[in-house]
């Protein structure tokens, strides 16, 4: 995701467009039409002699106020879909602090094998469920797992719930050996529950798409528009077609492009979620929360790499 201060450096926030892939397939298109349009005035205006010909261009306007709803109906959907990620993200991060904060307050201080067997299943789901929502969850990317995790994660076709089970397990467990009460219980379980219904909205905005005919229609309508747009124009605007074109179709494509990169907010592109971010943070909260004692060795090893 591209992090930028608004309101601060206009030019310089300008310059970030060039980071984004899409901006990049943006100009390609419109280039392309711009070459298209260069060869219809070429065809127009110096073989066939066409400028003294006029057509109505009243009628593209008409349509391009149909294409301007569409659109906008387009990037509005696109945005509750990224704004509804964000949103759930923001909820596992209060779900997991809030999880910690009930084992730390429930398991003995003494018992650091639990804590920070709690603290790894905690950040390993939401290190699981972002990679989960793309192309399919890295067990090298998960830490501090026992022999037994490095057996049966690989083999789990879900493994944020997986993960979500043994938190289950554990905190059961827990009050089978009366460690913590029946009333502790109450307070895991909202927590220990909101982390699979935040998993499973996430799956229901990666898997539910914007419907298919609505999506190419709108294709096909920018498309057609596109390519009639010049042979309406260069009789009336002569050679200024060419930019007038360009400039027309870089706004409509512009904005379909860009309500498709955030319609599936959790992967790699410019604009979509910080998910990896998020996760490390929700990592450094629950073990901050529950495992000093990793805090303090990562801190020390982080020190020992820079010195040496």
């Amino acid at each position: 995701m591209i992090v930028y201060e608004s309101n601060k450096h206009w030019l310089k926030d300008i310059t970030h467009l060039f980071r984004s892939w899409t901006m990049t397939k943006i100009m390609r298109s419109v280039g392309s039409i711009g070459v298209f349009t260069a060869v219809v005035c070429v065809l127009e205006l110096e073989v066939f002699n066409m400028e003294s010909f006029s057509f109505s261009t009243s009628v593209f306007s008409l349509l391009g106020i149909v294409l301007s709803i569409l659109l906008v109906f387009r990037t509005n959907t696109s945005y509750d879909r990224w704004w509804e990620g964000r949103q759930l993200w923001g909820a596992l991060v209060n779900n997991s602090r809030n999880l910690a904060i009930t084992a730390h307050s429930t398991i003995p201080l003494e018992d650091h094998k639990t804590r920070h067997r709690i603290s790894a299943l905690i950040a390993n789901f939401a290190i699981a469920l972002k990679e989960h929502l793309r192309g399919g969850v890295k067990i090298e990317e998960l830490i501090f797992l026992t022999e037994e995790d490095k057996v049966n994660y690989p083999k789990k076709q879900h493994l944020p719930n997986y993960i979500s089970a043994q938190i289950h397990q554990l905190v059961e467990h827990q009050y089978r050996e009366k460690i913590i009460t029946g009333e502790d219980i109450l307070n895991y379980k909202p927590h220990m529950q909101a982390l699979m219904d935040i998993a499973g909205a996430c799956e229901r905005i990666k898997k539910t798409p914007i419907p298919f005919s609505y999506n190419v229609y709108l294709k096909v309508f920018i498309t057609a528009y596109a390519i009639l747009m010049p042979i309406a124009m260069a009789p009336e605007m002569g050679y200024w077609a060419i930019p007038a074109v360009m400039f027309v179709f870089f706004a409509f494509i512009g904005v379909e492009m860009m309500a498709e990169e955030i319609e599936d907010p959790f992967g790699l592109d410019c604009n979509d979620l910080p998910t990896g971010d998020i996760a490390h943070t929700i990592k450094n909260n629950v073990f901050e929360i529950l495992d000093h004692a990793h805090i303090h060795a990562e801190a020390e090893q982080q020190l020992y790499a820079k010195i040496f």
